[in-house]
């Protein structure tokens, strides 16, 4: 059997999905994301799921709106740096957020504890969520 379809690149998916987690990280819609880059919001759900490549030059773009290095894009993309120093343990913490961010909980948390700008707030919510924990583990 012939498929026609040919699979996203491993390296694509990694790079929308960092590009999705930006822009929900900064609460912005596939909409206006498309809107300043000049593309449909379809465009950019393609980039997103990997399925359309995107060229160096609307990445450049992209990564200036969204207020990050192009670098962001690319960490921990899959077959990068299989020795590097830090190994597995950097990767599954860098996981960890990847993963907290991009749930429901994790992206609510991160919005509002962006939106509070007094640092001694800032620092007694952390040390809530510590208290919080540390009780859950006690349990």
């Amino acid at each position: 059997m012939i498929e026609n379809k040919k699979k996203p690149n491993p390296i694509d998916i990694h790079v929308g999905s960092r590009i999705r987690l930006r822009r929900t990280m900064l609460g912005m819609s596939q909409e206006k994301l498309g809107e300043s880059l000049g593309i449909t919001f379809q465009q950019i759900q393609k980039y997103e799921k990997g399925t359309n490549r995107v060229g160096a030059s609307r990445l450049q773009n992209i990564s200036s709106i969204l207020n990050v290095p192009v670098s962001f894009f690319f960490e921990d993309a899959p077959g990068e740096h299989s020795g590097a120093i830090g190994g597995m343990a950097e990767a599954s913490s860098s996981n960890y957020v990847v993963d907290f961010l991009s749930s429901s909980e994790g992206l609510q948390l991160n919005r509002a504890f962006v939106k509070i700008s007094d640092p001694k707030v800032r620092r007694k919510v952390v040390e809530l969520v510590k208290a919080l924990a540390a009780e859950a583990d006690a349990d």
